[in-house]
């Protein structure tokens, strides 16, 4: 059976894979499919850099706007509802573009992943959610560095409910959750994929994470968590441990100041940009497009794209608008 066509686009935040995924999409008859955790949400728009509806041109986005900030967003979750859309592409004949900036959730829909049969030990967890409580999640994500130092690498502290299943995981099989998953990415995609990372020197994309959060709070984003806040989300929902909304949340609450609040945000979006950086160097079959590289002309990265596309078979000159 042949293989069903699928183009990954992701790279670090700020790094421009929005307006690339758009303008790849109007080219090949593409429908977009987001891979981010805080773009799926509703009212987190701002704070999620979250693509307007005029960004969109007209091109189909799934995995947008879609949930409200009470709900779970999980690995099992975007698998089901990231597949959906991948039907509902493939059903009006156009070519699927997985686009963001979440290299654990592409390495799950990429490799069909199975996450849903793994056991939990709700007693365990519960330990360990107790052990957060009173230790906090500093100590946490030590013991998991402790047993686990590629999972603690990849795992920011701050994300409990992953140091949580890593360090389950351990204590339930003796081994890594890294080295499960390392085997795990060695499975045979069933898609004819290309997997592309946009990136940048490091420094001009630092510099662009701190213009970004500066315009965001230019544009409202403490009246967006305010707003939030107002309607009774809290700092226990997924969705609220967003970056830029929980550390404006701690200045609401007066645990800090706005400027300190701004600075902790880009300081840990940048942390953030690194992180995912080292993510997808791990990963295999990447095409990296390095935009210095095609002194930022954007026509130029999109041309060199298609050109890799039409070589892949994913599409060909008939195809391309």
């Amino acid at each position: 059976m042949e293989k069903q066509p699928l183009v990954i686009l992701a790279g670090p935040t700020a790094v421009g894979k929005t307006a690339c995924s758009v303008e790849l999409a109007k080219r090949i008859g593409g429908a977009v499919i987001s891979a981010d955790s805080m773009q799926v949400y509703k009212y987190m728009d701002i704070g999620s850099a979250k693509i307007t509806a005029e960004e969109m041109q007209g091109i189909p986005h799934y995995l947008v706007d879609e949930l409200l900030p009470s709900e779970e967003f999980h690995i099992v979750r975007f698998q089901q509802m990231a597949e959906a859309a991948l039907a509902d592409i493939y059903r009006q004949g156009r070519i699927p573009i997985v686009a963001g900036g979440t290299g654990f959730y592409i390495q799950a829909l990429l490799y069909r992943i199975d996450f849903e049969n793994q056991d939990s030990d709700e007693n365990l967890r519960k330990e360990l959610s107790d052990y957060v409580k009173e230790h906090g999640a500093h100590a946490l994500h030590e013991r998991l560095a402790a047993v686990d130092p590629a999972s603690a690498e990849s795992i920011h502290e701050n994300n409990v409910k992953r140091v949580i299943r890593a360090l389950e995981f351990y204590e339930k099989t003796g081994t890594c959750i890294s080295a499960h998953n390392e085997r795990e990415r060695q499975r045979t995609s069933p898609y004819n994929f290309v997997y592309f990372v946009l990136t940048d020197e490091r420094a001009r994309l630092y510099e662009r994470i701190d213009a970004r959060v500066d315009l965001m709070m230019e544009r409202g984003l403490l009246d967006e968590v305010k707003r939030l806040r107002d309607m009774g989300c809290t700092r226990g929902m997924v969705a609220m441990q967003g970056l830029g909304y929980k550390e404006l949340l701690d200045y609401l609450e007066g645990r800090c100041t706005l400027e300190e609040a701004v600075y902790v945000i880009k300081r840990e979006t940048r942390h953030f940009a690194k992180r995912q950086i080292t993510w997808f160097k791990r990963e295999r079959d990447v095409i990296w497009l390095d935009k210095s590289e095609y002194r930022y002309d954007e026509e130029r990265i999109l041309h060199e794209m298609l050109r890799i596309l039409r070589e892949r078979g994913i599409c060909d000159e008939s195809d391309i608008i």
